[in-house]
């Protein structure tokens, strides 16, 4: 192999539908792409790529932007001069990419499509660009947009993520209202503002960019704020330009975005999406999903579409079904939650045969536990798989009907009193901890608790 390519990395691609190896040679005027076997002879089509240039992310870009699908496809970057020697075994391993070894060796040579989406994300503008006196003749200062956390959001492309008050002038005339902000690029290239005021409703009568809305259109962006289809933008004679409609939830104003600027995933938090969901995103409509894992590790269920205005994927809720799903969330989380038998329970030693019979779901005996008071009580003890918890019982579940209650009988009021707080008319007045099968007051405390009384009735007097 030609000894030049030692300064540079290619690229390998495998198509996931068979996982077979090839080097990328570059991509065709349709944006399709073009690779070749990994053989010393096709060396000279190999697309090289300098090490310390930026013409893998342009590559990607481009790719990204251009091809339908980029998702059924898997990247791999190495030195130039290792391609032959490594495309053979990295090839083997595809064919197992779930043993662990296999997947550490393969995630150190690929190279992430969402990574590149991340890194484009994370080129803000230049706040040298900014004009701080056209924003000041609105009213604006820097202040004002750092403390409502829009500086950073707008620096990144975005919109202000709340409405900020302004107050341009027009001659000697002041007009006060309420917009989101947001930094767009003039033709010329200049940074300007762009004004995204509150309007009362949306326009959905009149035409937007030469698209008159169906009466379906106008429901569906009136129920969900999407349009749920795609639209074709003329363009002067040009190809027609797809792009999905939304409206901005906070000023009313109709949104668009170009379609060939949105990644459609092909996995949703932690839900894989099959063809024909995907195709259904692409398409501008909504999909159904179940059992989606939230960051602070909840399941839960949301209708998931295009959201123009943001840019990306929303998550639409059912409000109704708000109060079942969330119980649903408790109850997931709590059964993929292993539960781990403890060493002790209420101070007393468990031995390992009795940690055995909960974890195989048998009941337990166990006496002389301590409440919160100190006192001992004694319980039939099993585990409940449902909720993840020990139950107490006050007979042998195993040989009973009995419904979960407390601990055994003779530790009820006990155990009510001391650890839960709890009293019945017998120990409403009792303020020291019962003993073991103590269900009312002693001699003792009854008479204790007599003085009490009579101390408090010379002390109001």
């Amino acid at each position: 192999m030609n000894e030049n390519v030692n300064d540079h990395d290619v690229l390998l691609v495998a198509d996931k539908k068979d996982n077979k190896l090839n080097v990328v040679s570059g991509m065709d005027e349709n944006g399709k792409l073009k690779s070749v076997s990994p053989n010393r002879k096709n060396e000279p089509s190999f697309l090289k790529l300098d090490k310390h240039g930026n013409a893998l992310e342009n590559f990607l870009t481009n790719f990204h932007r251009q091809y339908k699908d980029p998702t059924h496809f898997q990247f791999f970057k190495m030195p130039a001069n290792m391609v032959e020697k490594m495309s053979s075994s990295l090839q083997d391993m595809l064919k197992h990419p779930e043993v662990p070894s296999n997947k550490e060796k393969l995630d150190s040579y690929r190279v992430s499509l969402d990574e590149l989406s991340t890194k484009q994300a994370t080129k803000t503008i230049d706040e040298n660009r900014i004009d701080w006196k056209q924003l000041e003749r609105l009213g604006v200062t820097r202040e004002t947009l750092e403390k409502s956390g829009s500086l950073q959001p707008m620096l990144n492309w975005g919109k202000s993520p709340v409405l900020l008050p302004i107050s341009p002038k027009f001659d000697e005339i002041t007009i006060r209202t309420d917009a989101r902000l947001s930094f767009r690029e003039t033709t010329d290239g200049k940074l300007t503002v762009a004004i995204h005021a509150v309007r009362k409703e949306p326009e959905l009568d009149k035409p937007y960019y030469g698209i008159q809305f169906t009466e379906e259109d106008k429901k569906n962006l009136l129920k969900t704020g999407n349009a749920g289809r795609l639209f074709n933008f003329d363009t002067s004679g040009q190809n027609p330009i797809p792009a999905y409609i939304s409206i901005d939830k906070m000023t009313n104003e109709l949104v668009a975005v170009r379609a060939d600027r949105i990644r459609i995933p092909s996995e949703i938090k932690g839900v894989t999406l099959d063809d024909k969901q995907m195709q259904s995103l692409k398409d501008g409509k909504g999909i159904q999903l179940e059992d989606m894992l939230s960051k602070s590790g909840k399941l839960f269920n949301a209708t998931v579409q295009i959201n123009a205005d943001k840019r990306g994927i929303e998550f639409l809720f059912d409000k109704d079904s708000r109060h079942t799903q969330q119980q649903k969330q408790t109850n997931s989380t709590t059964a993929n939650q292993e539960f781990v038998i403890p060493k002790k329970l209420g101070g007393v030693e468990l031995p390992e045969s009795d940690q055995n019979k909960l974890k195989a779901g048998e009941a337990i005996y166990v006496k002389g536990m301590k409440d919160r008071e100190g006192q001992e009580y004694s319980a039939y003890v099993k585990l409940n798989p449902e909720e993840n918890k020990l139950n107490f019982y006050r007979w042998n579940p195993d040989k009973s009907n009995a419904k979960d209650i407390t601990p055994d009988n003779a530790s009820k009021t006990q155990v009510a009193v001391n650890s839960n707080g709890s009293s019945n008319e017998a120990t409403k007045n009792v303020n020291e901890p019962l003993k073991q099968g103590q269900v009312k007051p002693t001699e003792f405390q009854e008479k204790k608790d007599e003085n009490q009384k009579n101390t408090k009735q010379r002390i109001h007097r």
